[in-house]
């Protein structure tokens, strides 16, 4: 298949970014194991004044969704992880040259998406340990997992303003 002119480049080697999406699976992994094996259950540990290291067990998804079901919600998150983890991975491969910042959100999505696919299957819930608070009102608990899929996907935001924003030039 040959470019059209004007149509940039593929990029070379896009599945390089998977690297990063596997650094995130290892950080997020150890991360847990180490909650799990230092921290007692429920019980927080204070770390700044709005932040407490908590390990808690979230069979739900963000913000405890589903989490008080019988257990199908394990099985439809793991589908979902693994759907959006191959449909994000064949987007990447479709990247063009010069689309780093897009690779990056799609790595950090993956990554985050496995970690937590990981729990569900071997736990049936996802390890959260990561508690931030203000008084007494409390933000949901989140492991780094979390925090990766939310920077790609603010990555995604960032991207497609910059999109917006070429189109409009």
């Amino acid at each position: 298949m040959t470019r059209r002119e004007g149509e940039a480049a593929p990029m070379r080697q896009p599945l390089r970014w998977l690297l990063l999406s596997a650094l995130v699976i290892i950080l997020d992994l150890g991360s847990k194991l180490l909650a799990s094996a230092l921290l007692t259950y429920a019980r927080p540990v204070e770390v700044l004044p709005v932040f407490n290291l908590t390990l808690l067990h979230n069979p739900g998804a963000a913000f405890s969704f589903l989490a008080g079901h019988d257990g199908w919600q394990r099985w439809l998150f793991a589908l979902i992880a693994v759907g959006a983890s191959v449909g994000l991975t064949v987007w990447l491969t479709r990247l063009k040259r010069g689309e780093t910042w897009l690779a990056a959100a799609l790595a950090l999505i993956i990554g985050g998406a496995l970690g937590n696919l990981y729990d569900r299957l071997v736990h049936g819930y996802v390890v959260d340990f990561l508690s931030f608070h203000w008084g007494s009102h409390y933000f949901p608990a989140f492991n780094l997992a979390d925090t990766a899929i939310t920077l790609g996907a603010l990555g995604l935001i960032v991207e497609s303003l910059r999109d917006v924003r070429r189109a409009r030039a």
